[in-house]
């Protein structure tokens, strides 16, 4: 099947000439006739399989026909972040060079007033993020009454960014008898019970089950301890034949961070995070898409709607703590029927989060490596309890019997001597006898010195014995 057989313009066939494409995946094959037949349709396909041509190569030839109005955009294709809504901007130039469609993006970051200026102008297609459209909508700068055909991409997305209850709402804004479209790489029910309250008798197309990774990417999990991830990340840059790479990190912190080793041990490496103006993260974007750099550290923000053509490696620094996560991250790379290679880090920390990647994909990841890089890892984690483990053994080696520390041996040799005077009943009940008489020195009474008989003194001293003062001394003689 080619792209002639799905019905498409003469136009719009050779704008796809022009981009290099002749076969239609099998999501584009199966969406078009119906989007062209003007049915309601949910799309179920894993990232990477072409989705947004799906939907973007009807919408081309319905909007052919008929006339923009100001401020009353006649489709609106709602995206959950501006990296998205920007990539299905550039399908729209590159597959509608040849129809004469005006096209305005609704995102946040950049100038208002352009926007502003685009939408009195009047425009086929309007392009927006659920926040910036319902600003404007509040502030009575669009109406969305003259919109017949609504797309809402990444719906299990817009739900993880809460962006349901906005879309709830948008929809009711908008006429009753329109064409709507849902794409969405998995089906939660959430967005289930959106689909049946919005859209009405819709086709459901699924080219794969939901939340399947890529078959043409090659995926491990690398076992590797915290304090080792940068060493083990360099390894791999090294060893493996990278030739342009995304590395995913959990936090904007983490990003910033790595991107600075990499930069300093000489690596060509540029970063995108939420704390980043939107001009920033486009210029950056077209840095890594012209080859400037070849190493893009991102966080999450970036997961989604970067179709950049030769990723051949994504490397996930930090493991997702979503599962729909991994899903898109390591669709950044085997896109359009490439191949690519996943590297995951995983520490022991992460042992629940790859579990519920596992359960969600219905594949085991094989382990980077086998059993000797799991026993390195292991390896790692391990001097520290070894070393706890050998001290209590030492101090038990130099410890003393229980029964008798050694101080207290020493200290009863000391007394041993001294007991049997401990137990001599006092000297005042002791006779004199010559067993007595021969006792040690140290036993016997201390024998009063002699002390002459003072002048005036007319009484008897009686019971002194000790020995006699200086100044007594001076006074006698």
């Amino acid at each position: 099947m080619t792209f002639a057989d799905l019905g498409l313009s003469d136009e719009l066939l050779r704008a796809i000439e022009d981009s290099g494409y002749t076969v239609p995946t099998p999501i584009q094959a199966s969406a078009i006739p119906s989007i062209l037949m003007m049915r309601d349709m949910i799309g179920v396909a894993q990232t990477g399989t072409g989705k947004t041509a799906s939907f973007v190569l009807p919408m081309i030839d319905i909007l052919a026909q008929g006339r923009s109005r100001a401020r009353m955009p006649r489709s609106l294709i709602l995206e959950p972040t501006r990296e998205l809504a920007a990539q299905v901007a550039e399908n729209f130039e590159k597959y509608g060079k040849y129809h004469k469609l005006s096209m305005a993006l609704l995102i946040g970051g950049v100038s208002m007033t352009d926007q502003l200026a685009a939408l009195e102008k009047g425009v086929d297609v309007l392009i927006a993020t659920p926040g910036r459209l319902m600003d404007l909508f509040g502030r009575g700068k669009i109406m969305l009454n003259g919109c017949s055909l609504l797309v809402i991409d990444e719906a299990d997305r817009m739900l993880d960014m809460g962006f349901i209850p906005d879309i709830e709402e948008i929809c009711t804004k908008l006429p009753k008898q329109r064409q709507t479209l849902l794409f969405s790489a998995t089906m939660p029910a959430p967005i289930k019970r959106l689909a049946d309250k919005f859209l009405d008798n819709p086709k459901m197309i699924e080219v794969a089950r939901p939340a399947t990774a890529n078959v043409n990417i090659k995926q491990w999990v690398v076992p590797v301890a915290a304090a080792k991830k940068k060493e083990r990340l360099r390894e791999l840059l090294a060893a493996d034949d990278v030739k342009t790479a995304i590395i995913f990190c959990n936090r904007k912190t983490t990003v910033r961070e790595l991107n600075k080793t990499l930069q300093r041990d000489r690596y060509r490496s540029s970063e995108i995070h939420g704390d980043m103006e939107q001009s920033q993260r486009i210029a950056e974007l077209d840095r890594f898409k012209a080859g400037d750099v070849n190493i893009l550290v991102a966080s999450d923000v970036a997961a989604r709607g970067l179709d950049i053509k030769g990723v051949s490696h994504v490397f996930n620094y930090d493991a997702p703590w979503h599962p729909d996560d991994y899903v898109h991250r390591i669709g950044r790379t085997g896109r359009a029927g490439a191949t690519g290679v996943a590297f995951t880090f995983v520490t022991p920390d992460d042992a629940e989060n790859i579990a519920n990647i596992e359960k969600l994909t219905g594949q085991k990841i094989d382990r980077f490596g086998g059993a000797p890089a799991a026993e390195k890892a292991a390896d790692d984690e391990a001097p520290a309890p070894r070393r706890t483990a050998r001290k209590p053994a030492a101090k038990a080696e130099r410890a003393p019997p229980a029964d008798i520390p050694a101080i207290d041996v020493e200290r009863t040799a000391e007394r041993a001597p001294r007991a049997p005077r401990a137990k001599r009943p006092p000297q005042a009940a002791v006779s004199p006898t010559p067993a007595t008489a021969a006792a040690p020195a140290p036993a016997a009474p201390r024998p009063a010195p002699a002390r002459p008989a003072l002048a005036d003194d007319g009484d008897d001293d009686g019971g002194w014995n000790g020995p006699l003062p200086d100044f007594l001394r001076a006074k006698i003689g």
